[in-house]
């Protein structure tokens, strides 16, 4: 995907880890905006959803 714009739409967290911005949807509004690192830190609806994904909390 190097050097294009790609719309990803998914529910594995997994699949857009790895993307240069992540934007959180609920009930059709961006809630959430930033890189996989970014949006962790700031320990909001991707980060609930990432640590209860993976156990981690």
């Amino acid at each position: 995907m190097k050097g294009r714009t790609v719309f990803v739409i998914a529910h594995r967290l997994s699949t857009v880890r790895n993307s240069n911005a992540i934007m959180v949807l609920d009930q059709g509004h961006i809630i959430e905006r930033g890189a996989h690192e970014q949006l962790l830190g700031q320990k909001g609806t991707c980060y609930q959803l990432y640590t209860s994904a993976f156990g981690l909390e």
